[in-house]
C-alpha cells in the first residue's frame, strides 16, 4: 500500500500546514493526480518574512566561509537524494527518468557553483578606492536584507535552485514561493535545507498561487528586494512592481525566454547586494 507524501509549507525551520487549511491537486504533466500540497495565504506569507527577518541577524553575521561550508553540504544532501528529486521531477513535468536525473544533476552542480563564490564574491565586487586626499576609501558588498523570490514551474528543480541559491550565498534570507507542480521538489528540498547546518528561517518555502502571494510579498515594508523571475505573466509582473514602489527595493525583472542553462555568471548574485563604502583618515 502505498503511503502519500504530506507536503507542507516550510517557515521558520518548521513544516506548517498553511493556516488557512487549504490544498491543492498538484498534477502531471498529463494531468494525473500526483499529490496535496498546501495553498499557502497572505498571513502565511507574512509569517515567512517574519521569520526571515528574524534569521537575517545571525545569517548575514556568519563568515562567508562558514555559509560557503553550509551551503556545499546542502548540496552534498542533495546529492544523496538524487533519486527521489529524479522521480518527483519526472512526475511534475512530464520528461523521461535520463532527462529528470540531467535536472537534477545539472542542480547539484549549480548549487555547488554558488557554494564556491560565498568567500570570493567581496573581493570581485569590493575595492580600495583611488582618492585624492589623505584617506583610506574602500567598498565592499553586504546582503540586501529579506528578498522575496518567485521560482518558475518548469523547471521545476533546477529553476529553485537557480533563484534561490544566488539570494542566500551572500548572506540574504529568503521568502520562496514554488507555483503549481514546483511544490513537490521545493518541499523537498525543504526537507534537504531543515537537516542541514542552515539556520531555521533563513529559507522559507511557501507553495501556491504566485497571484495571491505575490500582492502581500512585494507591498510588504519589510521586505527589502524582490526576484520575479518566475512570474509567468508580465501583467502580473507589473502590478508587482508597482506595489513594491512603496517603499524602496530592490528589483529583478522577469526575462522573456531565459536560458536557465546558461553560464548565471555574477548577475544573480550582485542584484541582491549593497555596496559599503568607508572613508577612513590616515596620517600625514
Amino acid at each position: 500500500m502505498t503511503v502519500r507524501k504530506t507536503y507542507k509549507l516550510y517557515i521558520g525551520g518548521a513544516f506548517p500546514r498553511s493556516e488557512s487549511g487549504r490544498s491543492y491537486e498538484v498534477t502531471s504533466a498529463q494531468g494525473a493526480f500526483l499529490a496535496n500540497a498546501a495553498l499557502a495565504s497572505r498571513k502565511d506569507a507574512r509569517d515567512a518574512v517574519r521569520a526571515a527577518r528574524s534569521a537575517f541577524g545571525v545569517w548575514s553575521a556568519a563568515t562567508a566561509y562558514n555559509r560557503g561550508q553550509i551551503l556545499y553540504r546542502i548540496a552534498e544532501m542533495l546529492e544523496g537524494r538524487r533519486e527521489q528529486f529524479a522521480d518527483e521531477v519526472a512526475a511534475a513535468e512530464g520528461v523521461t527518468r535520463e532527462s529528470a536525473l540531467a535536472q537534477t544533476d545539472a542542480a547539484i552542480d549549480r548549487w555547488v557553483w554558488y557554494a564556491g563564490w560565498s568567500d570570493k564574491i567581496s573581493q570581485v565586487r569590493g575595492t580600495v578606492n583611488p582618492v585624492a586626499g589623505p584617506y583610506w576609501n574602500v567598498s565592499s558588498p553586504e546582503p540586501t536584507g529579506v528578498v522575496a523570490v518567485f521560482a518558475p514551474e518548469r523547471p521545476s528543480l533546477f529553476g529553485l535552485v537557480s533563484v534561490l541559491a544566488p539570494v542566500i550565498v551572500s548572506g540574504n534570507a529568503a521568502v520562496l514561493v514554488a507555483p503549481g507542480s514546483a511544490a513537490l521538489p521545493a518541499i523537498t528540498l525543504a526537507e534537504v535545507l531543515a537537516t542541514s547546518d542552515l539556520p531555521g528561517g533563513v529559507v522559507n518555502i511557501l507553495t501556491g498561487r504566485i497571484a495571491e502571494l505575490g500582492p502581500p510579498l512585494a507591498s510588504h515594508l519589510d521586505v527589502d528586494a524582490l526576484d520575479l523571475s518566475g512570474v509567468p505573466d508580465l501583467e502580473l509582473a507589473t502590478e508587482l512592481e508597482r506595489a513594491a514602489a512603496q517603499n524602496l527595493k530592490r528589483l529583478r525583472r522577469p526575462e522573456p525566454e531565459p536560458d536557465w542553462t546558461a553560464d548565471p555568471g555574477l548577475d544573480r548574485m550582485v542584484s541582491f547586494l549593497e555596496t559599503k563604502t568607508v572613508w577612513h583618515p590616515v596620517g600625514i
